[in-house]
């Protein structure tokens, strides 16, 4: 029992290990700009709901493929023993790949750059579109590229059950994600709720209109006009 109580603890020191490795990683992604920008431009373009939706969907695949690809890949590598080397290594590397991205990024950003073209299609977009476009600036933009990288090797190379590393790749999902998925999300509970109300104040300003009619039917009321000239000269 002492030897599966140290087991336990083993593995809990690892999770927790880890969680604190891909938590500031998973702040680095939900905090990138271009992804809420354009999850709110799609909320106000002429197909919100396929649009956003389907953004969000690309943007969460893009986040979950990206980190499974490299936790099983640092898996399959090893990061217990020897080979533990290799993980303290990468990660500087990947660190001054971060830097040299920012540095870039810093320095170019007063030089005059038009819109993306992306930027100019949304009202144009599709679902799939959409989705293409969350996929691609979650898995292949350089620095969510290389956060989701950084996160598959953190799980990768800890020797995690595969249990655990599914939760700590959804825990990264999760937080990762965060920023794009709660406008998303929030946009669609609104829409839902908006169109009940505005289902019954159409129903409301209908009655209005009849009583307002002296209860008489539009329809009817033009047969009552069609036939009061008649029953006139009938008389």
């Amino acid at each position: 029992m002492l030897g599966a109580a140290t087991t336990d603890d083993l593995g809990i020191a690892r999770m927790n290990g880890v969680i604190g490795d891909i938590l500031p990683l998973a702040i680095g992604v939900a905090i990138s700009p271009i992804p809420i920008i354009a999850a709110i431009l799609m909320l106000f373009s002429a197909h919100a709901a396929t649009t956003s939706s389907g953004f969000l969907v690309g943007w969460i695949a893009g986040i979950v493929v990206a980190v499974a690809l490299f936790t099983a890949l640092a898996g399959s590598i090893g990061g217990d023993g020897p080979q533990a080397a290799w993980v303290g290594w990468t990660k500087i590397l990947l660190g001054v790949l971060l830097v040299v991205v920012g540095i870039r990024q810093w320095r170019g950003r007063h030089e005059q750059h038009g819109p993306p073209k992306w930027m100019s299609a949304i009202d144009r977009m599709g679902f799939g579109q959409a989705l293409g476009l969350g996929f691609a600036l979650s898995a292949i933009n350089p620095k969510n590229l290389l956060m989701a990288v950084a996160a598959g090797l953190a799980i990768g190379s800890a020797g995690l059950p595969s249990g655990s590393a599914i939760v700590a790749i959804a825990i990264f999902t999760v937080i990762a994600g965060c920023t794009v998925a709660v406008p998303v999300v929030a946009h669609a509970v609104a829409e839902n709720r908006m169109r009940k109300p505005a289902g019954r104040g159409q129903g409301v300003a209908a009655d209005q209109q009849r009583h307002r009619d002296g209860g008489v039917d539009p329809g009817d009321r033009h047969d009552v006009d069609r036939q009061g000239p008649r029953l006139a000269v009938t008389r």
